[in-house]
């Protein structure tokens, strides 16, 4: 089951671009990954610019509605608007595991959270849990991978 982009839209209300229906099977906070089908969530300066996501595979992104979105953003990209951005991925983290909560096969295909930024998650509490959460979410598709073999 994929982190879906109804699932964003309940989430964050402020919103543009394409309001369809879709899945993200990547989420990452660094712009020069490869991210297919992915939501890029910068988190610092160090996150990379949205072109770059976007050509690794972006599809959606989250944005501090406090930095204005670049000029070459294109108008059907969905872009998700916040105050905070390590909010928002907490947020998006938290919900998704309780989606996945029980619904663990070994067939299912899941979102890949790729948070690489792991001294922007030990600054403090509220971005901590951004790790554990990882950390549980990263659990289960180990546990789901093993059952695979």
């Amino acid at each position: 089951m994929y982190l879906a982009s109804k699932d964003l839209a309940d989430l964050i209300i402020d919103k543009r671009g394409i309001e369809d229906d879709f899945s993200f099977y990547t989420v990452t906070d660094q712009a020069n990954v490869s991210q297919p089908k992915g939501l890029f969530v910068p988190l610092n300066e160090e996150s990379g610019e949205l072109l770059d996501a976007i050509a690794n595979g972006a599809i959606a992104a989250i944005w501090d509605h406090r930095k204005k979105l670049p000029q070459y953003t294109p108008n059907h990209f969905p872009v998700f608007f916040t105050n905070d951005n390590a909010e928002a991925i907490r947020e998006i983290i938290k919900q998704y595991n309780e989606k996945l909560d029980g619904e663990m096969n070994s067939n299912m295909e899941i979102t890949n959270f790729k948070i690489t930024n792991k001294k922007l998650l030990n600054e403090n509490k509220q971005t901590y849990d951004i790790a554990v959460i990882l950390e549980k979410l990263t659990n289960k598709m180990a546990n789901t991978s093993e059952r695979r073999g």
